[in-house]
């Protein structure tokens, strides 16, 4: 079969994938290309979906949906979904390492990447037949595996040890061993499953030499990673997900400064998401959160039926299974749904300050300037906390942070609002802390995590710390 003309720069295209174990949908609706002869990363946090997304393209999963398309040098294409798993490495010439390293310890290195090459060496046997009997083509294909895999073992540092056990080998030295075993199949697409995982610096820089040796011949590499430091250095193309839905796609200093791929990683609380995004930025991330969503980032309308909202319910029709997903879990989500309503709105400026309500709107909704504001307004009650003080006693506050739930941001909020030690949080009363939590944005989370009791308790430590001291002699 012959390559269509828009598949010669890509290698690898990925449409609307969708992968489902019962009632959960661990990849919904994904779509992706690889361009040939770049390094493609894969990344998001732990349990967007990568690995699985792996497992589908190298056939240890038959996808729910989708149509994974490879497309080789010589002008064939595959449909992965469609081949059985053995024929991947075999026809689409697909290898990939995985997460843990998988060699043959009690080989030898060079013993290691001849194994890779067997499909080549009994066939040149005769099935062992030819090879009993030493015939001039199988002593020359077994030249041959020897050259090639002598080749990788110096493109991975490693020929001073080809006799040795691969066992024997650090951490690193494995890694590397193994990439240059599944070199040794001739892929012309290599995914690698966390390759720089475990790594010391110097075992990651070994490792992006090697990895852009492979990139100069011609090899594809699609890349799943955690590192961003070997992440950025060697990419040409990151894709980003988040709960088996795409977020962001693009080159790498894009993705770095994409509000939705920031929100994502950072993990912070559902509140703080956009007010962390403009500390952290610059000014090109925050310009970006006066957008609304981006269409070609994340779901779309397709004939998938696993399409659709990472805040949907998925049910499974024959079991009756039932999955839902929270509506608080996608931080991507939150960055697209905050923007959506901030573009809607005329003026940004809080309710309860009539200061900021009768001051005219200089700029467009949503500037990050609008967005500080919001963040430090008074609290929504008339009086506020009961306790609140003007400044902290003795001129120093208690570190808030000490509280678990109270974060850098919550806690320059509290000292704001006038509280800056843990016996004022120890003394809060039910209206206090429905004051706390109308300008932290929280809805009973004060009285699940315990901040008060947890107060008193740091508050006696406190008080005894003192006493302590002056009974020392």
């Amino acid at each position: 079969m012959n390559a269509t003309p828009s598949s010669k720069d890509f290698i690898l295209q990925v449409e609307h994938l969708s992968m489902k174990f019962g009632g959960l949908v661990a990849i919904g609706d994904l779509s992706f290309q690889a361009r040939r002869g770049e390094i493609t990363a894969l990344i998001g946090p732990n349990g967007a979906g990568k690995t699985t997304v792996f497992n589908c393209i190298t056939g240890f999963y038959k996808p729910s949906e989708g149509m994974i398309t490879l497309n080789r040098n010589d002008g064939s294409t595959y449909l992965l979904e469609r081949l059985p798993n053995h024929e991947i490495p075999a026809r689409a010439k697909v290898a990939r390492t995985f997460q843990n390293i998988r060699l043959f310890s009690g080989m030898t290195l060079l013993e290691n990447l001849l194994v890779a090459q067997h499909n080549k060496l009994m066939k040149a046997s005769g099935y062992t037949f030819l090879g009993l009997f030493g015939f001039p083509s199988y002593r020359q294909a077994s030249a041959e595996s020897i050259d090639l895999a002598r080749h990788w073992l110096e493109k991975a540092d490693l020929v001073d040890r080809a006799d040795d056990p691969a066992g024997d080998l650090p951490y690193g030295a494995q890694r590397r061993l193994e990439i240059a075993r599944a070199m040794c199949t001739g892929p012309e697409l290599l995914c690698l499953d966390e390759p720089a995982a475990g790594l010391n610096p110097k075992e990651s820089a070994a490792l992006n030499e090697l990895l852009m040796g492979i990139k100069g011949t011609g090899t594809s590499i699609l890349l799943i990673e955690h590192d961003m430091s070997v992440v950025m250095q060697i990419s040409d193309h990151v894709v980003v997900l988040e709960y088996g839905r795409k977020i962001s796609d693009g080159n790498p200093e894009s993705v770095r400064t994409d509000p939705r791929v920031i929100a994502a990683y950072l993990g912070v609380d559902d509140e703080e998401v956009q007010e962390v995004l403009t500390e952290v930025g610059d000014e090109d991330v925050i310009e970006q959160l006066d957008t609304g969503p981006d269409a070609a980032h994340g779901p779309g309308n397709s004939a998938s039926m696993m399409a659709g909202p990472v805040s949907d319910s998925v049910e499974h029709a024959d079991e009756g299974e039932r999955v839902t997903v929270s509506k608080g879990a996608s931080k991507a989500a939150q960055i697209d749904a905050r923007a959506a309503s901030i573009a809607s709105k005329p003026v940004v400026a809080p309710p309860a300050s009539p200061a900021a309500a009768a001051k005219p709107a200089k700029k467009p909704a949503a500037k990050a300037p609008a967005t500080k504001a919001a963040a430090k307004a008074p609290a929504a009650k008339p009086g506020g906390i009961s306790n609140r003080l003007d400044a902290p006693r003795g001129g120093k506050a208690d570190s808030l942070i000490r509280i678990k739930g109270i974060g850098p941001v919550n806690e320059r909020k509290l000292n704001e609002h006038g509280i800056f030690h843990f016996d004022q949080i120890a003394a809060w009363t039910k209206a206090d802390i429905e004051a706390a939590e109308a300008y932290l944005a929280f809805d009973g989370r004060i009285a699940r995590e315990d901040w008060i009791g947890q107060a008193k308790t740091l508050a006696k430590e406190l008080a005894a710390k003192p006493a302590t001291r002056g009974g020392r002699k």
